[in-house]
């Protein structure tokens, strides 16, 4: 995956939720317990989670990485089209040692389709990572995540479980993933949901373990910094 010159600045569209009261109580109490864990603890978990990518533009989250004083160019505008043109939803894991499968979702996904991605891609891709019977399993708690029929699944194919609260992002390393599959991704002539699923794909297989472990490796530095801004947004 290319790197990120400094020459280059980043646009993103959108601001920072609102953290609830109730929210950032949970965010703190979960830095503060897992802020010492040692590296060794964070390179068994499997960090999961689903995105949204659109054909054309984005939800409030759209990136131009481009040159100062470029904005205007052509290549640096995102062209819209009406009610988006288009999207793809994907799951996807990742673990110190590399990137998962990546699973492209198809219609609104319930609990039982969720339970299904898992049965077909969690194990598979704790083998692909080395992982098989040492790992820990992350999810937020979106409420398919935490469905009665999801629970049971869970129970019995990843008993050891680490749910990050709500609102936590900042938290959840495979964010940044996202993040760079879609860079990667804008830099493609795409036309149609077949053109960027296609890019999804080969953005996501060519992701370097490096980047992955690089990502792991600063779960200390996220807690901590979730801890000296009392449970509030960090830079993360």
């Amino acid at each position: 995956m290319s790197s990120i010159q400094p020459a280059f600045t980043e646009d993103v569209r959108g601001k920072k939720p609102f953290i609830s009261e109730a929210n950032r109580v949970k965010r703190l109490a979960f830095a503060k317990e897992y802020v010492n864990k040692p590296t060794s603890f964070w390179q068994t978990v499997i960090f999961s989670d689903e995105s949204k990518y659109n054909l054309f533009g984005s939800d409030g989250r759209g990136y131009v990485w481009r040159k100062k004083n470029s904005e205007l160019q052509p290549k640096n505008l995102l062209p819209t089209v009406k009610f988006g043109g288009g999207k793809v939803l994907v799951w996807g894991c990742m673990a110190a040692s590399g990137v998962g499968n990546l699973v492209f979702i198809d219609g609104h996904m319930t609990a039982a389709m969720y339970v299904d991605i898992l049965r077909a891609n969690l194990r598979a891709s704790a083998r692909k990572l080395g992982l098989e019977y040492t790992f820990r399993f992350q999810q937020d708690n979106d409420p398919k995540h935490t469905a009665l029929f999801t629970r049971e699944f869970l129970l019995y194919n990843a008993p050891r479980r680490l749910l990050t609260p709500p609102q936590s992002p900042d938290m959840n390393v495979i964010e940044n993933l996202w993040s760079l599959l879609e860079v990667e991704v804008r830099k493609r002539r795409i036309s149609n949901r077949g053109d960027l699923k296609n890019a999804l794909q080969a953005a996501w297989s060519n992701i370097c373990p490096r980047v992955t472990a690089n990502l792991v490796d600063s779960m200390p530095r996220r807690l901590q910094a979730v801890i000296d801004a009392n449970g509030m947004h960090t830079k993360y």
